[in-house]
């Protein structure tokens, strides 16, 4: 009788028993590319040191107590311990669902949502036509206009803001100088809660038009001449070139140039912060500055409340991105 024998290697061994295990696979990795481990371990270090820590501190703080009151501090030469407890997920539900939620986070919530689409839309629309004016051919004096658009993104951000700011001061400020010579009404930009929202999104613009114009310019100059060429062979009108040919030139750069403009717009601290000082217009921050306010404006600082704001922000930047970028290749494959 024969008895067949079916699986195994010769001696009894199985086949994933003969591969080479996951340790000496990285023994070898590491023999072959250890001047690239070399290179990339200081870049390993630095974020880990500036953002990986920082997070899991962050994110452990979130679930805690903490404020100025019970975290431990050195004072001279007596040390005092933390004295801050556990409380698990009680900062979120109180951010979220607690007494007070809409004032302390769904109003600021709201705002920072418009503040993003507004700015990030005047962005794109202001940056896209200054990058068609440039782009043109016929355009005298092409070199210096690009130069002059391009000076509020070379300016430091601190001086392009508190320049603004003199220039919207109530009394005096050269906007509400300029009205008044025009008979016409002056505001109140740095006071009114109304007006406090416009003047952030006008300086905000002012500061990342430059951007988007110098990237989409890119993307103008990248399409081939021969389109443009043929479509108007073809009779189409300045329209039809914009839709049919302009546009799908610039879909992956305007998908790039929109994810970082929203990313940077929804945490854009500076303009906020140095627009109104810490503690001014209260109607007009956005979650990241409110977050600062609770950790560092205030009095006891509220470092649990604050990290937990900077959780929840984080958490909806990664879901949105995520997002984002499924839209986006679906959106691709839908197109050829």
């Amino acid at each position: 009788m024969t008895v067949a024998v079916q699986g195994g290697s010769p001696g009894g061994r199985s086949d994933r028993a003969s591969r080479p295990g996951l340790v000496s696979r990285i023994r070898q990795s590491y023999n072959r590319n250890w001047y690239a481990w070399a290179m990339v371990a200081p870049v390993v270090l630095v974020i880990g040191a500036l953002v990986l820590y920082p997070l899991g501190r962050g994110i452990y703080l979130s679930l805690t107590n903490a404020n100025s009151l019970n975290v431990g501090r050195t004072i001279g030469v007596n040390h005092i311990p933390d004295s801050f407890s556990w409380v698990g997920f009680d900062n979120y539900k109180d951010i979220l669902f607690g007494d007070g939620s809409y004032d302390r986070f769904w109003s600021h919530f709201v705002w920072t949502i418009v503040w993003t689409a507004v700015c990030v839309g005047l962005h794109y629309g202001i940056g896209l036509g200054l990058a068609l004016l440039l782009n043109r051919d016929n355009l005298r004096g092409r070199t210096f206009y690009r130069m002059m658009l391009i000076l509020p993104w070379a300016v430091p951000t601190f001086v392009t803001i508190f320049s603004w700011r003199l220039m919207l001061a109530d009394d005096g400020g050269i906007v509400n100088s300029a009205l008044d010579w025009l008979h016409l009404p002056t505001q109140a930009w740095l006071t009114d809660p109304f007006w406090q929202k416009v003047s952030a999104i006008l300086v905000n613009t002012w500061v990342g038009v430059p951007f988007m114009m110098v990237s989409l310019l890119g993307g103008l100059q990248a399409i081939p001449a021969e389109l443009y060429e043929a479509a108007e062979t073809d009779g189409a009108t300045p329209w039809q070139r914009f839709r049919h040919v302009t546009l799908p030139g610039l879909r992956s750069v305007s998908s790039t140039v929109i994810l970082l403009g929203i990313i940077w717009t929804f945490n854009q601290f500076n303009v906020i912060f140095l627009l109104f000082g810490q503690s001014g217009a209260p109607d007009a921050q956005i979650l990241v500055t409110w977050s600062y306010r609770l950790g560092f404006g205030q009095q006891p600082r509220d470092y649990a409340e604050s990290a937990a704001y900077g959780v929840i922000i984080l958490s909806m930047l990664i879901v949105f991105a995520s997002f984002y970028q499924r839209w986006l290749k679906r959106n691709e494959l839908a197109n050829g």
